[in-house]
């Protein structure tokens, strides 16, 4: 294995490509491993690759909403851990210490090549669990005022010591869930895909001497960052502003402002959320790992996409978080739409800013639905065993200069898959009367906005069922004269009722055996002025 005395573009590409591999195949165990369907179907995970000081250098592409916040998660892992060993994984869900909500939960393996005390690289996923207790199946209330009613809070804490898993911690963990047997196939998943990143990692390592390795890895971050400036170079010094709304917070009815502004100053962009709402006594509520990812996500889609996906992408991006806000909450504010909903409106209120940068307006696209349309819901069967289900519905994309929205798909923060109806049915007591386009939702314009869908589910068993969801009051808006796409509906057919009744956008419901549930998601809004 010869030494290396300087980089050359094909090593370079060789060891990102390497690295990717690596994590795309972290993603596959996990997914072919997991139990539950939000992962093994939607696959509703994430996983990556960090140097020993916590800088991500690679990522699947899995959710975005996990891009800036596994890094933030990996950050409070190094602070309060005092010493790692070979063989052990660590977990949390804190949002407190850069977790998102609590379902989603992240698992940390440390991996030493080099005889150091600390480690040199971390192996790193992050998935969403169907169930992690709280006061409503699926860990998703529609109405929670501290984040204490949403489930199990798990600092840093080693469940797999030296290769040796903690049964202790993990009885404590399980025992706090609905449905531990599922909890339990997930864990050991997650656990199972980091002991394949260590060794998938080991054999790259094997090709390379250890610190030319390391010096690439660094290139490539500063690569990263170079690209993404010279990306930035077009942002004004003056700052251009956007503001938008949330329906409510699930408590009151009144709106939550997300505002934004934007500005360079000379290389640096400053991101400000100044304006937008206190903190809410709703879930609401986004940790600023929550708000760091949806900024990193939109300035990431400025650049080509074969940039190098690590932190050097985020080095010029300056984020102001106004201390006890809805962007950035105090503890123990209740959280679990916060990831889901109020990362989508962050996404629509940058994009909003940067539509009136002269040189981005034909790149910048109309409002996609601005919602997850979070289902969550829970049954007990016959022989006492419990089952919880969740999942996001898609809806219709925003339309952009030269090209239609797309129709029926998950959009920005989440970037899960379709659940199949085959799944849902051969796993829950469910049947799925109607899945199909909801025609007509699109915002009209020269081009139009995506399609909405209409989700229909018979329920065959008593069940509680919890709904997140946004886009019921205010509308995708449109660009360049392009009209809004149609608002979403929440409708239930109460067995034995045979009438649909409105829900709002966020419910709690218990519904009797052979009740209905509707779910119309909202359309993208259009792009430039109708053709009559």
């Amino acid at each position: 294995m010869p030494k290396k005395n300087s980089f050359n573009p094909i090593d370079l590409s060789l060891i990102q490509n390497q690295l990717v591999s690596a994590t795309d195949e972290i993603a596959i165990a996990l997914r072919r491993s997991s139990f539950s369907t939000n992962i093994k179907e939607r696959a509703d995970f994430s996983c990556a690759l960090f140097l020993g000081n916590g800088e991500m250098i690679a990522q699947a592409e899995n959710i975005p909403v996990h891009l800036g916040a596994m890094p933030e998660s990996l950050k409070y892992v190094l602070r309060e851990i005092e010493e790692f060993l070979p063989g052990d994984v660590y977990i949390s869900n804190s949002p407190l210490r850069g977790g998102t909500h609590l379902p989603d939960i992240t698992a940390v393996r440390p991996v030493f090549v080099s005889g150091n005390d600390h480690p040199d690289f971390f192996v790193v996923n992050r998935a969403h669990h169907a169930d992690v207790g709280g006061k409503s199946p699926g860990s998703m209330p529609a109405f929670s005022m501290e984040i204490f009613e949403e489930g199990l809070i798990i600092p840093p804490v080693r469940i797999v010591k030296k290769g040796e898993l903690q049964e202790d911690i993990f009885r404590l963990i399980l025992e706090n869930m609905r449905n531990p047997r599922e909890r339990k196939g997930d864990l050991i998943a997650q656990v199972s895909s980091l002991n394949l990143g260590e060794q998938r990692l080991r054999q790259i390592l094997a090709q390379w001497e250890l610190k030319y390795f390391q010096e690439a890895i660094n290139e490539l971050l500063t690569i990263s960052e170079s690209v993404m400036r010279t990306a930035l170079s077009v942002i004004p010094t003056s700052p251009v502003s956007f503001e938008d709304f949330l329906d409510s917070d699930g408590i009151t009815d009144d709106p939550v402002r997300v505002r934004t502004s934007i500005w360079r100053e000379g290389s640096d962009v400053h991101v400000s959320f100044e304006g937008s709402s206190e903190q809410r006594p709703g879930n609401c509520n986004a940790p600023a790992a929550v708000t760091m990812s949806a900024t990193y996500y939109v300035f990431r889609c400025l650049v080509d996409p074969s940039t190098p996906l690590n932190s050097g992408c985020y080095r010029p991006l300056k984020i102001h978080l106004p201390q006890n806000s809805v962007v950035n909450p105090s503890w123990p504010a209740a959280t679990s739409s916060g990831n889901v909903e109020t990362s989508q409106r962050i996404v629509d209120v940058l994009l909003g800013a940067l539509a009136q940068v002269k040189s981005l307006e034909d790149k910048i696209p109309a409002a996609s639905q601005g919602t997850m349309n979070n289902l969550s819901f829970g049954s007990q069967l016959d022989d006492g065993r419990h089952v919880t289900y969740y999942e996001t519905i898609g809806g219709g994309t925003g339309a952009w200069k030269g090209g239609h929205g797309e129709s029926g798909i998950h959009s920005h923060m989440t970037n899960t898959q379709n659940t199949p109806i085959e799944a849902m049915e051969l796993e829950l007591p469910v049947q799925v009367l109607r899945y199909s386009l909801r025609h007509g939702s699109g915002g009209k314009g020269q081009w139009q906005g995506g399609l909405g869908i209409i989700r229909e589910i018979k329920f065959l068993r008593p069940v509680t069922v919890s709904m997140q969801s946004e886009r019921r009051k205010f509308a995708s808006w449109g660009l360049k004269g392009g009209h809004p796409g149609k608002k979403g509906r929440n409708l239930v057919k109460k067995a034995p009722n045979l009438e649909y009744e409105v829900l709002g956008g966020r419910f709690t419901i218990y519904l009797p055996q052979g009740s209905v549930l509707r779910i119309e998601t909202p359309g993208g809004g259009g792009y430039g002025q109708p053709n009559e």
